[in-house]
């Protein structure tokens, strides 16, 4: 038989406290990352959320809509407006699948590609902005990847 595990106690009086809040540490330091990332960005001239559409391109070329969502936690209402300004752009191509015209293939253009040379020097210049070290930071990345994981878990 599985062991339940016991609810945790929190202090009434703090509960609610706005500081006392990981959600709210969460949400802060998204705010304060991607205003960073926007500085940077743009001499790219994206947006956060393209440069995370490019990153799963650079990665993996000529894949699904659908596996960029996956990768990027988004759901295909969010992201076909998002494709379609990086399209306008001319750094994707979109393109129905052969086998299943329901699937929409994203491609980099020559444009994408050569965006990513560029993109290089993003890393270094969000690292330096954190003032933290690599290992500091990698730590943390994965802290938030094992909670992203259980929140989905119990979502």
């Amino acid at each position: 038989m599985k062991q339940q595990a016991s609810t945790p106690t929190i202090d009434p009086k703090s509960s609610l406290l706005l500081d006392q809040q990981i959600c709210f540490a969460l949400y802060s330091t998204s705010l304060a990352m991607t205003k960073i990332y926007r500085k940077v960005l743009t001499e790219l001239g994206l947006t956060y959320p393209q440069y995370l559409v490019m990153m799963v391109l650079w990665e993996k070329d000529e894949v699904t809509v659908s596996e960029i969502g996956e990768r990027l936690f988004l759901d295909s209402a969010t992201l076909t407006p998002l494709l379609k300004r990086i399209e306008a752009l001319d750094l994707i191509a979109r393109t129905r699948a052969v086998k299943d015209e329901r699937q929409v293939i994203v491609t980099l253009t020559s444009a994408g590609k050569k965006l990513r040379k560029q993109a290089e020097s993003i890393p270094v210049s969000i690292l330096c902005a954190t003032g933290c070290e690599p290992a500091e930071l990698m730590e943390i990345k994965n802290s938030l990847a094992k909670l992203r994981s259980k929140l989905i878990d119990a979502s």
